[in-house]
């Protein structure tokens, strides 16, 4: 006696009736890693012979999705150059130089303010503190730049500043300060006597002054005059032998 075959296999050699679908066996088909069941696989052939293209592909057979392409690296900023730097910088000296030359060469903006001495001359005077002498004899190429006058506890004093021809700085003072107290004021504690000066019948004392700076005195019973500056000793004598 044969034994009986399970009611769900069917066998391989059966054929159908006519219409039918063909008939499989009852066990299902093997499931495809990482598929939901009842979905086909997608499979793609590797692009060449050596396989270059293999593990895209592969991959591609496990999700059903295509890899996203590489991102795109964004070009790098440009930098100014040097040469456009130095545009720039260019644009904005032109204008600063043309004011410039404008202002000196115009405005004069080189040329010292000058001032009349006349009034404070006169204010000495009126005072009458001390005999008043008057610079006469420069000639225009010295330019006056201050003079004051000014009354002071124990005496006055007049001070008239000048712009010598070689350009440098030189002062004429007049005052009835004792000479004690006037020259170490004005000539510092460092100034030194350094001899004696015959001018115009005159007997001058030479001083060291502040920094290099030097200085002609005259000392007289109700005034002491100075004559000091960075100036030379010609333009020194000059304005010394101004005062007559």
């Amino acid at each position: 006696m044969e034994p009986a075959q399970p009611a769900d296999r069917v066998p391989a050699d059966q054929t159908p009736p006519d219409g039918q679908p063909p008939v499989t066996s009852g066990r299902p088909a093997p499931a495809t890693p990482g598929v939901p069941a009842g979905e086909p696989a997608l499979v793609e052939p590797a692009t060449g012979p050596d396989g270059a293209d293999g593990g895209a592909a592969a991959a591609e057979v496990g999700t059903g999705e295509r890899a996203a392409p590489p991102a795109r690296a964004e070009p790098a900023k440009s930098e100014r150059s040097p040469k456009d730097m130095a545009i720039s910088l260019l644009v904005l000296l032109v204008p600063i130089a043309l004011l410039l030359a404008f202002y000196r060469g115009f405005l004069g903006g080189d040329q010292p303010t000058t001032v009349d001495p006349a009034p404070a001359i006169g204010s000495a005077r009126a005072a009458n503190a001390f005999p008043v002498a008057e610079p006469r004899g420069l000639g225009d190429d010295w330019q006056t730049v201050n003079a004051t006058f000014r009354t002071v506890e124990d005496g006055a004093t007049l001070r008239i500043g000048y712009l010598t021809p070689e350009g440098r700085g030189l002062q004429i003072v007049q005052s009835s300060v004792p000479a004690e107290r006037l020259l170490p004021a004005e000539l510092t504690d460092q100034g030194q006597p350094q001899g004696q000066t015959d001018l115009d019948g005159r007997t001058w004392q030479r001083y060291t002054a502040r920094g290099n700076e030097q200085a002609l005195v005259l000392l007289e019973p109700n005034r002491t005059v100075i004559v000091v500056g960075d100036a030379r000793d010609n333009e020194l004598r000059a304005a010394a032998g101004a005062l007559g």
